[in-house]
């Protein structure tokens, strides 16, 4: 018996079929089962059409439903617009929650949304338009809305503290301090950095690789709106484009260069296939196959900016909220000074007010209205 079959309440996981659809299990029990290759593999399709933070938390979120709905004696098998009404009524009152904390608009939207993934996986359909959800929704919003608590962003001087933080003498080292540089140079989502590979078409899990070039560094991407190309170029300097002098004749440093602190992490680490960024074994004396988490970018992030004492004003608590892994694409929409439209390119923005929305420092009041109109 499946899962869902034993709990009816449970998520349906992308790659299996919904109760209403079996064609899959028919083909796959059949007497040959000839067709067994092909539904696994349409079933890795099928995971492959979206995120797996994003399958994570719309599990996580039509869990919660279901068990709000078994407490209030209500079924959550039927796509019923007064239940669902309901049930973001108590997430915007903090009725559902058992310290009685109200959820964000976002919260309440994105559970929403899970919500209405599950039941589709079922082959049922929610009305988000009926009046017990839109109406309710609508005054959520117009009652609870408030502007987006924004990450902080990391800053070029700041990045440069993190990174000297680092043991450079160590794989580790050497391993954190190419993930943040990369992280920050390339404007890359966290999922990005460890979902890199060495060279093309290397993994069954990599969305993307790199080719480094005398001039700077290639990464490829398969990102939501399909593949794109960013480029890193190496650091403007001898100390910031640094690598090893006897090898190449442009720099002995490597404080900040990104593409050498690839190059010196995939020569150290003897890594020249599969993932780029892994984990390091053996009490930090070597390097494993694996592939890092996602995660493991927002823990590093957190760990070096409290090392490096940015933000000491404030309590560790309070600076550790502050930053997390969207906060190195922050840091070069903010600082690099150049047309916007460039920042908008390499951060694979499809507009340009999504662009602005990660810049945290921007030359305001540059357009003075006040002074404009003769005040």
């Amino acid at each position: 018996m499946s899962e869902n079959d034993a709990d009816p309440h449970a998520s349906p996981s992308l790659g299996t079929p919904p109760p209403d659809d079996s064609a899959l299990s028919v083909v796959s029990s059949g007497p040959a089962g000839r067709l067994a290759p092909l539904v696994d593999r349409a079933r890795t399709y099928v995971e492959a059409a979206s995120a797996a933070n994003t399958r994570r938390a719309y599990t996580a979120d039509w869990t919660h439903f279901s068990r709000w709905c078994r407490r209030q004696g209500l079924s959550a098998l039927a796509p019923e617009p007064q239940t669902v009404g309901l049930y973001i009524t108590a997430l915007a009152s903090g009725a559902a929650a058992p310290n009685g904390k109200s959820a964000s608009v976002a919260t309440i939207e994105r559970r929403l949304s899970a919500i209405c993934w599950n039941y589709k996986q079922r082959g049922l359909t929610l009305d988000r338009q009926d009046r017990h959800i839109a109406t309710v929704l609508a005054g959520i919003r117009n009652r609870h809305a408030a502007p987006p608590r924004q990450k902080e962003a990391i800053l070029p001087e700041e990045l440069i503290a993190m990174v000297e933080t680092l043991d450079r003498g160590t794989l580790r080292g050497l391993r954190d301090r190419a993930m943040l540089l990369v992280g920050f140079a390339g404007g890359l989502r966290r999922s990005e950095i460890v979902a890199l590979d060495c060279g093309r078409d290397q993994t069954g899990d990599g969305r993307g690789w790199v080719e480094i070039l005398d001039k700077g560094m290639i990464v490829t991407l398969r990102g939501k709106t399909g593949w794109r190309e960013v480029e890193i170029g190496r650091g403007s300097s001898d100390l910031t484009c640094p690598v090893a002098a006897v090898e190449t004749g442009r720099g002995s440093s490597d404080l900040t260069c990104p593409v050498a602190a690839v190059e010196t992490w995939l020569k150290l680490g003897r890594i020249g296939h599969g993932p780029l960024f892994r984990r390091v074994t053996g009490k930090g004396k070597s390097v494993g196959p694996a592939r890092l988490k996602d995660q493991e970018i927002a823990r590093l992030i957190k760990k070096t900016v409290l090392a490096a004492g940015i933000r000491g004003d404030m309590p560790e608590a309070e600076r550790v909220k502050l930053f997390s892994g969207h906060s190195l694409r922050a840091g070069l929409a903010s600082s690099a000074e150049v047309d916007e439209r460039y920042v908008q390119k390499q951060l694979g923005h499809a507009s340009a007010e999504m662009t602005r929305r990660y810049q945290r420092r921007r030359d305001r009041f540059r357009v003075n209205l006040t002074k404009a109109a003769g005040l």
